[in-house]
């Protein structure tokens, strides 16, 4: 099986106060995704991972997480990932992206990383070791 590098930026981001869950993730996918897609050449997927807190029995409900979507742009390219992350990194988005993400998050919460991929084969889950 040949192996495919796929290069990762997440962005982090929260809700703008005031703004339900519902209307939150409407907007963003019928108004902010289809802008954002405008200026995406390059990008091979554009994923929006909302999350739903869960509570956890050892550190509790879940509250202080304080992101509402993580936002994964794929990159094939090593070169146009390079550029993309080189230009998010030391540029202000365009106005009409500005304009549009203060109708939708507190842009103080931005926050942004990049991945490194390491999958497990799945079909060898529960066998004994050699």
């Amino acid at each position: 099986m040949t192996e495919k590098t796929i290069y990762k930026i997440l962005l982090f981001m929260a809700r703008k106060p005031g703004l339900s869950v519902e209307a939150f993730r409407d907007y963003y996918e019928t108004h902010h995704a289809p802008l954002a897609m405008r200026y995406s050449s390059g990008i091979t997927r554009y994923i929006r991972r909302y999350i739903d807190r869960q509570p956890h029995p050892e550190t509790g409900p879940g509250d202080d997480i304080p992101y509402d979507v993580i936002t994964e742009l794929w990159f094939e390219d090593e070169r146009i990932f390079s550029g993309s992350l080189d230009y998010m990194k030391t540029n202000i988005m365009p106005d009409d992206i500005i304009a549009d993400e203060l109708n939708l998050f507190d842009r103080a919460s931005f926050r942004m990383a990049t991945v490194v991929e390491r999958e497990s084969d799945m079909s060898q889950a529960g066998r004994p070791g050699p």
